[in-house]
């Protein structure tokens, strides 16, 4: 008892102190700050006429209500409508528009578990002299209509729903009597891509109510994604049922903060438990740049937006006319002007400090308009409509032209009966209504033909934090799902540098772009953005970013060393013009001039002992067969032709083979003169006779027919595309590699055969025995063609052409200088020796010693 007066005692003064303060008729403390935030409360506008023209008095016991600011503003939207109804003497004259407003009706059904609270407001009967209402406006909560619908129903009346498109109110079997003034969001999952495309953002994150709504919605957006490159690093589906909300908190935490996305699409039901989790977000610091809908441009409790971030937050909303008119409204509403009631002076003296005389609730006093402009403007919404309001706006015009086209209808029995109360049905001017088209105030056209709705134009918004409390919303672009001129997203850069950093900050994707010169390597197991940048293969280009595959180039072009364009290849050859090729071609001259001299020193002395000695014929068949052996290498050399392709390799094989012949009958003939040890009449007169000359003709008949094989696979000139990088090769093919192959064996084995029998002549005695020279000289020869084959296999291009010429050129010389090198110098400086007296007196002192 003792405690229970304690508590009495320490509880009165404040209860007296607020008696003292406040009127009696509103005798409970201020709520300074609401706790809600900028939170949607559901509100029912039940829609009724008067048949005489009023002024303000519709203002009257409607607002005794505790609000959140988004409802206020709604219920203004609504008041503004009326009042350019009510005005309008060109529609519904003498007959006036009034609201009854009842607000919290969801949580009052819930709070109080009574059916017979539910009857009392909506009744399925009328008494004579109760009120009748034509229609009535639910939302902005979609929980609205789809509870208290049916009792709306069992009423006869009629609703419109003014909150945003709901498919699950769209079954019309269900809601017969429903009809939505919000369009559908059919182009939407497009202009966000769209969006996310313009800034090269494509790799994203997607948080959606796990609803119908929020299904179908991320369907479209997958759709427009993968036609877009666009990746879904993360989806989250946020359910509403509280148990698996705990259960999942968690999760969603973890899913969002582990996630690289920084650019986060939200969508779904704005009432559901979606705010509590950027709530969290918020206070667990995580940033993000927030794509959303323009339901979530809400602020919270502590005077911030929800979906606030370092970065700002884009918004997409339905694009509305600026209404001026709107704006002079909300300037001059304040109950001096209206209604004196009790409810429009409470609702002044509880959001706008406004105070109250004690003795009478109604007289306020320090009450300017400047306290109204204040605190619209504290809110993102100021003086425009959002899309709710734009929407109730509409639906109170819609229910105004549809009673006018009623009353055009009945004019002719109102005429017969003027004593007569004229009577609206409220299901045929619904029926009538969601047939109706006009053009509002503001100059829109609206439709309420939900099939020929083509409202698919959006306004994208930038929202940010500045400062506690305090914020900025400013108009950056917009999207047209049905531009004239096929551009459908546009985006102000002036806006975008004066209200963002978006240009400043890198593209928020999963992977750096490939720059050119490099492909695409999808990553295993991962998404499409998700990818690794890999060279370009060898002649293969990319001259652009993000390319899946590199282009080949053609094969007269070839890659540049970045791999980004395809460059013209250069046609090149041995050329005289070249370097190397003058130089070659000057040595083949070189050497073809000194064995014409060779030629001549042997045709002067051709009287003389060492020119006689080995038959002088053979040595004339050779030099000559040398010079032409020397110029075969200018056939390798300039722009090959056809001609040039099929002389350059037959002369030589068919002049060095009678060189090499040649050798092998000197050889042969040496054998046989030192040999004969029994006097033979017939093999003396072989010897004699130059039979052994016949092996020349002998070999180069079988050369010929190689030769003549080989044409038939008819080598040709062609371009090798691939040897030499950057360069086309003009180069003999030569067609077919064994015929190639068996003229060079052929050469290889008169070679072979020729060093063979000069070495088992090499130690003959003669004065001028040549047999030496010859084994030495065919020893080069085949030195130099074993040594050619692998080189020739390992070099490309010029090279091959080099080593062929070098080949021709050693193998020559080899002959020319092993073989007449000595005769030569004994001719031209031992000429004493060179004598046949000399001869005879050395065979003269042999015989002696004998």
């Amino acid at each position: 008892m003792l405690s229970l007066l304690f508590v009495f005692l320490v509880l009165k003064p404040p209860l007296l102190l607020c008696s003292l303060t406040d009127p009696v008729c509103f005798l409970r403390m201020k709520d300074k700050k609401n706790p809600e935030g900028d939170k949607d409360i559901d509100c029912l506008f039940s829609i009724y006429t008067e048949h005489r023209k009023m002024k303000n008095e519709y203002f009257s016991g409607n607002l005794d209500k505790q609000l959140t600011p988004k409802n206020i503003h709604l219920i203004f939207s609504l008041y503004f409508a009326m009042e350019e109804i009510n005005r309008n003497p060109h529609i519904l004259p003498n007959i006036s528009l009034l609201v009854d407003i009842k607000c919290n009706q969801v949580t009052d059904k819930r709070k109080s578990g009574s059916t017979a609270k539910k009857s009392e407001n909506f009744p399925n009967y009328y008494c004579k002299n109760q009120r009748k209402y034509l229609i009535v406006f639910t939302g902005p909560m979609w929980e609205v209509p789809a509870t208290l619908g049916p009792l709306l129903y069992m009423s006869r009346t009629p609703e419109l729903y003014y909150g945003d498109f709901q498919p699950l109110l769209n079954a019309h079997e269900q809601f017969p009597h429903l009809y939505q003034m919000s369009p559908k969001d059919t182009s939407l999952p497009l202009a966000m891509v769209s969006l996310l495309v313009h800034f090269r953002w494509n790799w994203v994150g997607v948080i959606i109510s796990n609803e119908d709504r929020g299904i179908q919605f991320l369907s479209e957006l997958r759709e427009e994604r993968q036609m877009n490159i666009v990746c879904l690093a993360f989806v989250s589906f946020i359910t509403d049922d509280n148990t698996s909300y705990l259960k999942n908190a968690n999760q969603y935490n973890r899913q969002i903060m582990m996630s690289s996305a920084k650019v986060v699409i939200v969508y779904g039901n704005k009432d559901s438990a979606l705010h509590i989790q950027f709530i969290t977000w918020k206070f667990l610091k995580i940033n993000r740049i927030w794509v959303s809908i323009s339901q979530f441009d809400r602020i919270t409790v502590i005077g911030d937006f929800l979906l606030d971030s370092l970065h700002g937050t884009l918004i997409f909303s339905h694009q509305n006319s600026e209404m001026s008119d709107f704006k002079q409204f909300m300037q001059t509403v304040h109950p001096s002007n209206y209604s004196k009631e009790i409810s429009f002076a409470k609702l002044w003296w509880i959001y706008f400090k406004c105070s109250l005389s004690s003795s009478n609730c109604k007289k306020l006093k320090n009450c300017s308009a400047t306290n109204l402009l204040t605190w619209l403007y504290s809110h993102p919404f100021g003086m425009s409509m959002s899309d709710t309001s734009y929407n109730l706006y509409n639906a109170v015009h819609a229910v105004a032209h549809s009673l006018h086209e009623k009353l055009l209808q009945q004019l002719d029995i109102w005429s017969e009966n003027p004593g007569k109360r004229l009577e609206f049905d409220s299901w045929q001017m619904f029926s009538l209504l969601k047939n109706i088209q006009f053009v509002n105030p503001a100059g829109d056209l609206v439709n309420m033909n939900q099939e020929a709705k083509q409202d698919t134009v959006y306004d994208i918004f930038y929202i940010t934090d500045f400062k506690q409390s305090c914020g900025f919303k400013v108009k950056i672009g917009k999207f047209s799902g049905h531009s004239p001129n096929d551009q459908e997203l546009y985006i102000s850069d002036e806006m975008i540098e004066w209200a963002t950093d978006f240009r400043q900050t890198q593209p928020f994707i999963c992977s750096r772009p490939c720059s050119p010169g490099h492909r695409k390597s999808p990553q295993e197991g991962k998404a499409i953005c998700c990818f690794d940048c890999n060279p370009c293969q060898e002649n293969e280009i990319s001259n652009m970013t993000n390319m899946d595959h590199c282009v080949k180039c053609p094969d007269d072009q070839y890659a540049n060393t970045k791999r980004t364009h395809c460059l013209k290849k250069v046609v090149t050859f041995l050329a005289f013009e070249d370097p190397l090729g003058i130089s070659l071609a000057g040595l083949a001259l070189c050497f073809s001039s000194l064995t014409a001299v060779v030629l001549a020193i042997f045709l002067k002395h051709q009287d003389t002992p060492i020119v006689k000695a080995n038959n002088q014929v053979l040595s004339y068949i050779l030099l000559i067969s040398l010079i032409f052996c020397f110029l075969c290498p200018l056939f390798y050399i300039g722009h090959p032709h056809m001609a040039t392709c099929i002389l350059q390799q037959t002369t030589f094989a068919i002049f060095f083979t009678m060189a090499t012949s040649s050798v092998l009958a000197k050889t042969i003939t040496v054998v046989l003169a030192f040999k004969i040890t029994v006097p033979d009449r017939r093999k003396r007169w072989l010897l004699a006779s130059g039979a052994p000359n016949i092996v020349i003709p002998i070999c180069t008949m079988i050369q010929l027919i190689l030769c003549g094989i080989w044409l038939a696979t008819s080598p040709f000139v062609d371009a090798d595309l691939h040897t030499e990088h950057g360069h086309i090769l003009i180069v003999c093919n030569k067609g077919s590699v064994i015929a190639f192959y068996c003229v060079l064996g052929y050469l290889g084995s008169l070679s072979l055969a020729s060093f063979t029998v000069a070495f088992l002549a090499r130690n003959l005695p003669d004065t001028f025995n040549e047999a030496k020279f010859l084994t030495f000289s065919m020893l080069v020869v085949c030195s130099v063609w074993i040594t050619f084959l692998p080189v020739y296999q390992s070099t490309k291009g010029k090279g091959t052409v080099t080593v062929e010429i070098f080949c021709i050129l050693a193998s020559s010389a080899g002959l020319l200088f092993c073989i007449f090198a000595p005769k030569c110098y004994i001719i031209l400086f031992k000429p004493q020796i060179n004598s046949f007296h000399k001869i005879r007196k050395r065979h003269s002192k042999i015989e002696n010693i004998h």
